[in-house]
């Protein structure tokens, strides 16, 4: 069996495989932000009472997150085989960042869930100070309140009281603030998140780019996946879920109208410019038209005298 025949046979081996753990890696994803639906709404001080008083849901979300993320590195490897197999342009040597992309975000999710329960903790305990003054506080509540004055009744009523109030949440806010930045973990959830966002987007343009060139992804669909590249780096992650559904229907071959020809046929296949096709079908119908305008052989020639 060649080496062509034998990518193939994975291709179809993991294809089934492929597009399942694309539905569950968006089905976790999406799910671990119905966990703490309910949870937020506040500041920052806030947050972390309720991120202590619920740790249980906290670490089950980041859990589900982080194996979702995890789950996305088998799609992403799959596309980048098939395009290995039909490019010559295309370098084995990415294959570990492309992998390594969404699980390194897998385990910023995890460590993010983890320092976010210490940061609460050491809030909840008041280990953390307010490095905010209390006449900085003051200042920034007149200003809120001349600014916003609606709002500011709202959320602290009137008179000398509420702008008390709003002294003491601005505080509080600053101290959980304070506690998150103080978090052990910190910056190690930073640093892979950066790292992560960057390779992941890198992951999308490179492979998005080699599958449209090749025609294992339509221009429509390739196109799409460079721009999440670049989403996913402004922090739009969540759009990109809906181009893992698409691809894990596309290697499963659940298109309507199947998968492009390049899939089958083991070799790129590209899709042709506009130009191209604009060429073709202006082609296409030229040579109708001079099939139409070709004399039909079975008709008797009118020029020729009758006997």
């Amino acid at each position: 069996m060649s080496e062509r025949h034998r990518a193939l046979a994975w291709e179809a081996r993991w294809a089934l495989p492929t597009a399942i753990a694309s539905f569950v890696a968006v089905a976790l994803v999406i799910s671990s932000f119905f966990v703490v639906g309910s949870l937020g709404g506040g500041g920052q001080a806030e947050e972390l009472r309720e991120i202590h008083a619920h740790g249980g849901d906290i670490v089950l979300s980041n859990v589900m997150r982080g194996l979702g993320f995890a789950l996305l590195a088998i799609p992403l490897l799959y596309l980048f085989q098939a395009g290995l197999l039909r490019s010559e342009r295309m370098r084995s040597q990415f294959r570990p960042l492309v992998v390594a992309a969404p699980l390194v975000l897998a385990v910023a999710s995890v460590l993010s869930g983890v320092a976010g329960k210490e940061a609460a903790s050491d809030f909840v305990a008041g280990k953390s100070q307010a490095t905010l003054s209390v006449r900085e506080a003051t200042s920034e509540c007149r200003s809120e309140r001349k600014d916003d004055a609606e709002g500011f009744r709202e959320e602290f009523g009137t008179g000398e009281e509420a702008l008390s109030r709003c002294v003491e949440t601005e505080r509080e806010d600053d101290a959980a603030s304070n506690a998150i930045d103080d978090a052990s973990l910190r910056p190690a959830v930073q640093i892979l998140q950066l790292a992560g966002i960057l390779a992941l987007a890198f992951a999308f343009i490179y492979c998005s780019l080699n599958a449209m060139r090749t025609g294992l992804l339509t221009r429509f669909w390739g196109s799409l996946g460079i721009a999440l590249g670049v989403a996913s780096v402004l922090g739009l992650f969540q759009l990109a879920l809906l181009w893992f559904v698409y691809v894990g229907l596309l290697v499963a071959g659940w298109i309507p109208g199947g998968r492009p020809p390049a899939w089958a046929a083991g070799e790129a296949i590209p899709w042709p410019s506009p130009g191209e096709k604009a060429a073709a079908d202006l082609a296409s119908s030229g040579d109708e038209q001079a099939a139409d305008a070709e004399p039909d052989g079975n008709e008797e020639d009118e020029t020729k005298p009758r006997e």
